[in-house]
C-alpha cells in the first residue's frame, strides 16, 4: 500500500493544486486532502481521531488564516489555526516529514531579496502567527518549512488568489489602486506544486524560500495580467502603500531562491516570463505545463 500523505487547506489555492498534481508528481504517495468538511484542525480530538484512522507518512499543511485582514480582527482564531494546530499536526507525526507553509510576511520590508538566514521582524499578525509557527516546525530537523511567496492560480470558489480577487473587482465595476512602491516575487500555483512534491521526493528537510525570480511591483504584476485579462487594463491606477489604510503592510517582500532553486529539476520561472510563455490557452494556465520547453527561467 502507499504511503498517505496528508494535505492540510486542499480547498484553498495551494493545497488544492498539490493534490490536483499529485497523480504527475507524486504517484507513489497516496494523496489525501483535507478540507473544513473532513476535519476541523482546531478540533484535537477530532485531529486525532483521523490521525489514527490515516496514519499519515507526511503532512503537508497549507490550512491557515492567510489574510493579514483576517488575522488583525480575530487574532484568538489566527492563533489556534496558524500556530496551534501546527503545534499539534508537528507532535502527531514525531520523525515523519511535515512541510509546512509560512510566508514572505515574516519579514518587515526594508530590505527585499531576503534570503533564508536574514532575520525575520514580522510587522502584522499574520506574519506574527507564521513565525510562531516556523519556530515550532524547524525545531524538529526533519521538518520542512517554505516561505511562498503571492501566488498566482484559480480555485474552484474563484476567492483563492489575488488574480481572482482582482478580476472579481472588475467585474464589480470597480478601480483598482495596485501600489507603485509595494514589491513582491509572485510565481503560479503550479510551479509551487512541482516544486513541493520534487522536495518531498527529495527528502530535503530544513527552511527554504520559495518565489518567482523577478521582482515586481503591485502595479508591475496588474500590467503584466492585462496580456491575458485584458478587461483589467482600464482599471488600474497607481497608488501608493504610504497612503493606505490597514493593517502593516511590509513594502519589500522579494525573496532570492537558489537554496530550493539548485535541489530542483526545473527552472523557478519569473512571473512576468511565465506569463509571455503561455502562448496557448489552457484549462489552467497557472498550472506546471507538461512540455516545458517555452518557460523562461
Amino acid at each position: 500500500m502507499k504511503p498517505v500523505a496528508w494535505i492540510t487547506g486542499a480547498g484553498g489555492l495551494v493545497g488544492s493544486y498539490l493534490v490536483r498534481t499529485a497523480a504527475r508528481w507524486a504517484p507513489d504517495w497516496d494523496v489525501r486532502g483535507l478540507t473544513r468538511q473532513d476535519v476541523d484542525l482546531t478540533d484535537e480530538t477530532g485531529v486525532r481521531r483521523l490521525w489514527r484512522e490515516h496514519q499519515p507518512g507526511a503532512v503537508i499543511h497549507c490550512a491557515a488564516i492567510s489574510r493579514p485582514a483576517v488575522c488583525e480582527q480575530d487574532p484568538g482564531l489566527a492563533r489556534k489555526v496558524n500556530i496551534e494546530a501546527t503545534a499539534l499536526l508537528a507532535s502527531l507525526a514525531g520523525d515523519r516529514p511535515v512541510l509546512l507553509f509560512s510566508s514572505d510576511q515574516v519579514f518587515d520590508g526594508r530590505q527585499g531579496w531576503y534570503v533564508e538566514t536574514d532575520r525575520i521582524n514580522p510587522i502584522n499578525r499574520y506574519g506574527e502567527t507564521k513565525a510562531a509557527a516556523e519556530e515550532l516546525v524547524l525545531s524538529n530537523p526533519r521538518h520542512t518549512v517554505i516561505r511562498l511567496a503571492l501566488t498566482a492560480g484559480t480555485s474552484a470558489t474563484g476567492d483563492r488568489s489575488f488574480v481572482e480577487d482582482m478580476r472579481r473587482s472588475v467585474a464589480a465595476n470597480l478601480c483598482l489602486t495596485l501600489f507603485t512602491d509595494e514589491f513582491r516575487s509572485p510565481l503560479p500555483a503550479g510551479v509551487v506544486a512541482r516544486a513541493v512534491w520534487e522536495l518531498i521526493a527529495l527528502k530535503q528537510s530544513g527552511l527554504y524560500h520559495l518565489g518567482g525570480a523577478e521582482r515586481l511591483s503591485r502595479m508591475e504584476i496588474g500590467e503584466a495580467l492585462t496580456t491575458w485579462y485584458p478587461e483589467l487594463a482600464s482599471r488600474l491606477q497607481p497608488g501608493s502603500v504610504a497612503a493606505y489604510h490597514g493593517p502593516l503592510r511590509p513594502p519589500d517582500l522579494s525573496m532570492r531562491c537558489d537554496k530550493i532553486q539548485r535541489l530542483l529539476s526545473f527552472p523557478i520561472p519569473g512571473f512576468r516570463s511565465w506569463l509571455m510563455a503561455r502562448t496557448t490557452p489552457g484549462t489552467d494556465m497557472w498550472d506546471y505545463p507538461l512540455t516545458e520547453s517555452r518557460v523562461c527561467s
